[in-house]
């Protein structure tokens, strides 16, 4: 019993002392996401649905819950963003070539179809971001047209 009572101890102290060392917040102030708008034209419903359901893990700028400002949940939380934005970013759609955005709009139908995104986790706190079928079909069905103009050659009119 007594072991018990140190380790629950040193996890305390543990858990004080994370919260002097914070992960760098996601957040950037420039409009961000211009280029991809610009490009990719998505109606006033999809981009709510991305604003939503998206951008807070696949941009350069997520809006924190109060949560965020707890440890461990705020490590949590930035390993899920960093890991998402290394999957797709679109504050960077700029920096990929038609191929790649073509390969992260097919990966974003894929994973949108499968219910893998947006997280269990996520929508379970946001309850905004769980997708209905009707969103899901106008992702579809925006990012369908993408990839065809983007498979074509074309840029977005």
């Amino acid at each position: 019993m007594k072991i018990l009572k140190k380790i629950l101890l040193a996890l305390l102290v543990i858990v004080v002392i994370m919260q002097f060392f914070r992960p760098e917040k996601n957040m950037d102030t420039s409009d961000h996401l211009q280029a991809f708008i610009e490009e990719t034209q998505p109606s006033e419903e999809v981009q709510v649905i991305l604003r939503t359901a998206c951008y807070d893990c696949h941009s350069n700028n997520t809006v924190y819950p109060w949560y965020a400002e707890v440890a461990p949940v705020s490590y949590w939380l930035d390993d899920h963003i960093e890991h998402g934005k290394g999957h797709l970013n679109f504050s960077e759609w700029n920096e990929y070539n038609k191929k790649k955005k073509d390969h992260k709009l097919d990966e974003l139908i894929e994973e949108v179809e499968e219910g893998e995104m947006p997280l269990a986790s996520y929508t379970l706190i946001h309850h905004g971001a769980k997708l209905t079928e009707a969103q899901k079909q106008m992702l579809y069905d925006w990012a369908k047209r993408m990839r065809t103009i983007y498979q074509l050659g074309d840029r977005p009119q």
